[in-house]
């Protein structure tokens, strides 16, 4: 075994093996009911014990871990089993404000000053905003996974902190139902900013404009040194009527004028009872990027250019069965078509293969996917439920390239499966694709992602997960331009290394994050302290097992959620980096992470792509 590969197994087992010894939560709900008990105790036994535990601690109303909490799921659930099938007679749907609400008791109502201010503020959602969302309908006869889909699509609306969807029985009717959809709402306006002695910058996100579901995001940046300025701003349309049809607006000016314009219109296999999905992209760019030539020296050139996309794709289910596990297994076909036209790009001596040139790329995509969500709590939010998908992908891509007078073949691979297991969740997803000009490949991606975090453990009162997220990518007979190789960056792979002149034609790096969970809060903030390290290795096609450089950083940060607050954490870190290229050695930063990384693997067969080499 190499010393490389040999220290690359060191670092993942230093990763991972202090949180396995920790043993396996098991009853964390009545642990946790039980330490805030304990609190609450010793807080009345004086004004100054109360008034530090009102400061430091909310109720723990409605607590997702209670035993009460199982029984309300229990009974919901055969209350569903008892009323399938019957006619939906009447839809009942209330809103809440996100301040002392709950959207399980019905008893919970606002009690402190702030909270019946803050409601005042806050716009509700409009009932018929969620009721654009449901997948049933009245006059409808009753289906639980209908209702259970309904329950986890509201749920990922970024303006909604919780739902619960259950079944009103009516009383002497033994053929209809009424059903209840009570939603709790998040704080929807964002405002954000930072400031240096460079520049200045203001960030204003709405998720739930006046009630709608529609998201806006406006960002100003100034530059102090020459008064530039940069504006990005954003509009969505999360639902058009009851389509699922997200509609999406941008336009984005940084502080170099390089300019982007975009629409996106889309309608997603959302979930996998969906039987049509389609989507359009249209996007206008100019931007000003620097190229070497065949002296290595670099100059700027400027490139304009115009994308237009289109696809559409059905979802055929291929068993007969009720089952969610039949009911979630389809056969998916999508076609999409894609062109790339270049009003202005670089000259022949810094692009001499015309690798920036207009193209036609033609596509489709056949395959079988299963997909699920399992709720689950304490991965990217503080004891709220999260949906996390598994199942598995089988799929084949083909299709035809025309740039540059050239018309080549392509063809390519997916293989996704993920599920938990008695250690934790595990998922894989394996792509690999080529175009082929005549017999000869050309410009061949494979791509490798792994996903595991362990289950929720236990040190005394906190809670740990452990995530290890490895990632490799192998290119062969790649175009012989810097553009056509990998980096290790901030968007694709390690946050700090930005030269372009660090790339190979493959690369190998894993994320190890240790994350912990604070018992209690402040004012409704939950701190979640982690422990992070990234590390990669590059390496070119004529290199064996990559070469012997090694690039890491090491952070400690903490994660802040609000149980209010739609965005999903900020964070405050510290990094150490061993070493930088043409930046230096043992160089601290701080906020230099960025923890949304660590997402969640995805089964579902949409748009028709060629693998991403990134």
């Amino acid at each position: 075994m190499s010393s490389k590969l040999f220290t690359y197994l060191v670092l993942f087992l230093f990763a991972f093996l202090p949180c396995q010894a920790q043993k396996k939560e098991v009853n964390s709900g009545n642990d946790s009911v039980k330490v805030y008990k304990k609190i609450e105790d010793i807080s009345k036994k004086s004004k100054f014990n109360k008034f530090i535990y009102r400061l430091l601690f909310k109720s723990q109303r409605g607590d997702g871990h209670s035993p009460k909490k199982a029984r309300q799921q229990y009974f919901i659930k055969k209350s569903f089993d008892r009323n399938e099938g019957k006619i939906i007679r009447q839809i009942r749907i209330e809103t809440l404000d996100p301040f002392g609400y709950s959207a399980d008791n019905y008893k919970d109502e606002p009690e402190k000053g702030f909270e019946k201010f803050g409601n005042t503020l806050h716009l509700k959602t409009k009932n018929w905003t969620i009721r654009n969302l449901l997948l049933f309908k009245k006059n409808e006869p009753l289906d639980s996974l209908k209702a259970k889909e309904s329950e986890r699509l509201i749920r990922r609306q970024r303006y909604v902190r919780s739902v619960v969807i259950k079944p009103i029985e009516i009383p002497g009717s033994i053929d209809s139902v009424d059903i209840s959809v009570r939603v709790l709402d998040s704080w929807s306006l964002i405002p954000t900013g930072a400031i240096s002695s460079s520049k200045g910058k203001l960030e204003i996100t709405e998720r739930n404009f006046f009630g709608l579901g529609h998201e806006i995001d406006n960002e100003f940046t100034r530059r102090f040194d020459d008064k530039k300025k940069a504006y990005t701003g954003s509009y969505t349309i999360n639902n058009i009527k009851n389509t699922y049809i997200k509609a999406t607006f941008t336009y984005d000016k940084d502080l170099n004028d390089n300019v982007r314009r975009s629409a996106r219109l889309e309608r997603q296999f959302f979930s996998p009872l969906t039987r049509l999905a389609y989507g359009a992209y249209f996007e206008n760019r100019f931007y000003v990027d620097s190229l070497p030539d065949i002296n290595n020296d670099f100059a700027n050139q400027t490139f304009k250019l115009e994308t237009q996309q289109y696809w559409f794709g059905h979802s055929f289910k291929i068993f007969k069965g009720k089952s969610e596990d039949f009911r979630s297994t389809n056969l998916v076909t999508t076609l999409g078509y894609k062109q790339v036209k270049y009003i202005s790009n670089p000259s022949d001596v810094y692009d001499p293969q015309h690798f920036f040139s207009s193209e036609k790329l033609y596509l489709t995509t056949i395959g079988l996917n299963t997909r699920k969500f399992q709720e689950d709590k304490y991965l990217f939010n503080f004891g709220i439920i999260e949906d996390v998908p598994y199942g598995q992908v089988y799929s084949i891509t083909a299709g035809m390239q025309d740039k540059n007078d050239k018309k080549r073949a392509y063809f390519g691979g997916r293989f996704a499966y993920g599920t938990y297991f008695p250690i934790g969740y595990a998922g894989i997803n394996v792509q690999a694709g080529s175009f082929f000009n005549g017999n000869k490949s050309q410009e061949t991606t494979i791509r490798v992602e792994a996903n595991y975090f362990t289950n929720l453990m236990s040190i005394g009162s906190w809670r740990v997960r452990q995530f290890v997220i490895p990632t490799l990518i192998i290119g062969k007979n790649r175009a012989d331009i810097i553009k056509d190789r990998l980096n290790i960056n901030d968007q694709n792979g390690i946050s700090g290394f930005m030269n372009p002149l660090i790339n190979g034609t493959k690369k190998l790096f894993t994320t190890f994050q240790t994350q912990t969970y604070v018992p209690g809060n402040w004012h409704g903030f939950h701190f979640s302290p982690f422990f992070n390290m990234n590390i990669g290795v590059l390496g070119n096609e004529k290199d064996k097992i990559f070469n012997d450089k090694f690039y890491s950083i090491f952070s400690l940060g903490v994660m802040i959620n609000n149980d209010y607050l739609v965005f999903n954490s900020f964070q405050v870190s510290f990094s150490f980096y061993p070493s930088i290229p043409y930046q230096g050695s043992n160089l601290i930063k701080t906020n230099t992470l960025k923890n949304d990384d660590l997402v969640l693997p995805d089964f579902q067969i949409g748009e028709p792509t060629i693998v991403p080499y990134r």
